[in-house]
């Protein structure tokens, strides 16, 4: 019997996480020095949290059997985060920036077999801070982030949840779904087909085309018919826009069209998309969130938080083509060999100072069974640069391979 995988599941060989930990690694250096701390939240997580505030369909969790609770496996990071924050952290000081790198899981129905279910995010959550400047800092920190991976060609999709919603209430109630749902698809054969006035109907169009560039989108969206509250919101988001776009590194998309399919958002929602390829490839998403704490918190406190998750699969096919991903694992420094059973404990002893460097020296021990030629040889095959033959006493003679 020949023993595979789970379905949707798969093994990362040494160069597979090799590669993969170069990605993470430059990430992490990038959240580090914005001042985010990493956080690590259970794998396991109850349903009902995962369903607050429809984070997510029910459908796409993977569900596990759990002894009194429904039990499902992380299908994203924030409502886990948020979760830990309230109950875990209530005597916090905000504003908390955290940043997680971890395996979460998602149920997929499309037919393909062997449909991949398990995937590989890193991301932040800034909590506890709303308005302008928050919201750049996010922003900002995506940039910096796709930077320090050396990515050239991507642009950054900006829409406003808050906006978007609150110009389908404009709508009769038992068609906003209906319009929401044709927006977000583009569908315009739907919006031309629904039983709306034609005052309603031009609404629906021009919010299908409130995408472009952000000057035509913002005089589009004006042009509406807008209430003080609407005005407000469409004044913000030309404020993160202005400042955005002075910082002149943030390609920018405004797309008031751009609806999340995970409903917990309450103000921008955004899109990292790469250009590279015929088929737009989404690197990652993130959005503000005002009210998800306040499902989890013991008094019903409103906390807010923006955050993003980058997919890190995503980014890896990316940067297959530009040759900075590692080629090839790690060669070790040093072979250490015994030259006589006598001398086992010496070369032990003697790798393990050479391990006791302030830098990262890779030390391997010979395990025996090889004549000296075959050890060179081994020790070539693996790019090892240097063996150490260690005598009974402990002296070494060092042959250097290069």
């Amino acid at each position: 019997m020949v023993y595979q995988p789970a379905s949707g599941a798969r093994d990362l060989l040494p160069l597979d996480v090799e590669k993969k930990s170069w990605i993470e690694d430059r990430l992490q250096q990038v959240f580090h020095r914005w001042g985010y701390h990493r956080i690590i939240t259970s794998t396991l997580e109850r349903m009902d949290t995962l369903m607050a505030g429809e984070a997510i369909q029910r459908q796409m969790v993977i569900q596990v059997q759990g002894e009194d609770d429904e039990l499902g496996l992380r299908p994203e990071l924030t409502a886990s985060i948020a979760r830990t924050v309230v109950t875990r952290m209530a005597n916090t000081t905000y504003p908390q920036r955290l940043y997680y790198n971890a395996n979460v899981f998602r149920r997929t129905w499309e037919s393909r077999h062997n449909r991949q279910q398990e995937f590989y995010q890193a991301g932040v959550e800034l909590l506890g801070a709303g308005g302008l400047l928050a919201n750049a800092e996010v922003l900002l920190l995506v940039a910096d982030c796709l930077a320090a991976l050396g990515l050239q060609q991507w642009h950054l999709i900006l829409g406003e949840a808050g906006i978007t919603r609150s110009l389908l209430s404009a709508f009769p109630a038992n068609l906003q779904d209906k319009v929401r749902s044709a927006i977000a698809h583009l569908d315009r054969i739907t919006i031309d087909t629904l039983p709306l006035s034609d005052k309603l109907r031009d609404r629906a169009r021009i919010m299908l085309d409130l995408r472009g560039p952000s000057a035509d989108v913002l005089q589009k969206v004006s042009s509406l018919d807008l209430d003080e509250e609407q005005r407000e919101a469409v004044n913000n988001l030309k404020s993160l826009v202005e400042l955005l776009e002075s910082e002149k590194k943030l390609p920018l998309i405004l797309d008031l069209s751009l609806i999340q399919t995970i409903n917990y958002y309450t103000g921008i929602v955004f899109e990292v998309v790469n250009d590279t390829e015929s088929q737009a490839r989404v690197l990652g998403r993130g959005g503000r969130y005002d009210q998800l704490l306040g499902l989890y918190h013991p008094q019903g406190e409103n906390i807010p938080g923006i955050g993003f998750g980058l997919n890190i699969e995503d980014i890896y096919q990316v940067l297959l083509s530009t040759q900075q991903l590692p080629q090839a694992t790690p060669a070790s420094n040093w072979l250490v060999v015994p030259e006589t059973e006598s001398a086992n404990a010496p070369a032990f002893a003697y790798a393990q100072k050479l391990r006791d460097s302030t830098h990262l020296v890779r030390v391997e021990i010979d395990l025996g069974g090889r004549d000296a030629d075959a050890i060179r040889q081994h020790a070539r095959d693996r790019s090892i640069a240097q063996i150490a033959w260690i005598k009974a006493d402990g002296s070494p003679k060092i042959e250097s391979l290069r």
